[in-house]
């Protein structure tokens, strides 16, 4: 039990490192980040919200309480991503990536969230 907690821990860290290493990124934005933002439509002030709420949506998945909310508002975040690679022609395969961990961590750690996906009886 108590290692399925410290894997489900450990896995949590590790994608919460990248969605924070992306906010932190949208923080401190260099001209080179603001100008590929740029070609996508997005302007300085935007770019730096987008880092707002990707933070308070990995701050909700890293509460347990929280978690479920915190794990279906970056997932829709992680689409946004794609929607917006796909818009511009850009590769999606990080961002598919990305939110395909993000769930792949979200049934580990979440037994409710697996239950009612997997389980629901009709």
């Amino acid at each position: 039990m108590k290692t399925n907690k410290t894997i489900a821990w450990v896995l949590t860290g590790l994608i919460s490192l990248v969605f924070l290493g992306s906010a932190v990124g949208k923080f401190m934005a260099n001209e080179e980040a603001l100008k590929m933002a740029g070609t996508f439509g997005i302007d300085a002030r935007t770019y730096l919200m987008i880092g707002v709420i990707e933070l308070i949506c990995l701050l909700l998945f890293i509460i347990p309480r929280t978690g479920i909310l915190g794990t279906l508002l970056l997932a829709a975040y992680m689409g946004g991503a794609i929607a917006t690679h796909l818009e511009h022609g850009e590769s999606i395969i990080a961002p598919c990536i990305v939110q395909t961990v993000l769930f792949l961590v979200a049934f580990y750690r979440f037994p409710d969230l697996r239950s009612l996906l997997f389980n629901s009886k009709k």
